[in-house]
């Protein structure tokens, strides 16, 4: 069981590694005067488990494992400009960030909100 609970440590600690407010906050972008700031949501979950046993015909034996996934989704920007400060939401999927982005930049262009 020690190897569960060094497999489940390692786990964890890699989780926390990957997880920090840049994580969630993207690093700024400045595009023609306007400030872009992504954020994201962030989903993970992982499991660990293992197990000992005996049987007679066959002898003793133990196992172990781990395994994990995640995911992250954009899901705002923060637009800040000359016009002020705003957040625009996003739609699912990376082409809407795109969209998202472009749209924000046309409007500060042309002086529309």
């Amino acid at each position: 069981m020690e190897d569960i609970e060094n497999l489940f440590d390692k786990a964890v600690a890699e989780i926390e590694r990957m997880l920090n407010t840049k994580t969630v906050v993207g690093e700024p972008i400045t595009i023609e005067g306007n400030t872009l700031i992504p954020l994201v949501n962030v989903g993970f979950g992982f499991g660990v488990g293992g197990g000992r046993g005996t049987e007679p015909s066959k002898g003793s034996g133990q196992g172990g494992g781990t395994g994990g996934g995640g995911g992250v989704k954009p899901v705002a920007l923060i637009i800040i400009n000359a016009d002020g400060v705003r957040v625009e939401p996003i739609k699912s999927g990376t082409a809407s960030v795109f969209e998202k982005v472009a749209e924000s930049i046309g409007k500060a262009a042309t002086g529309k909100k």
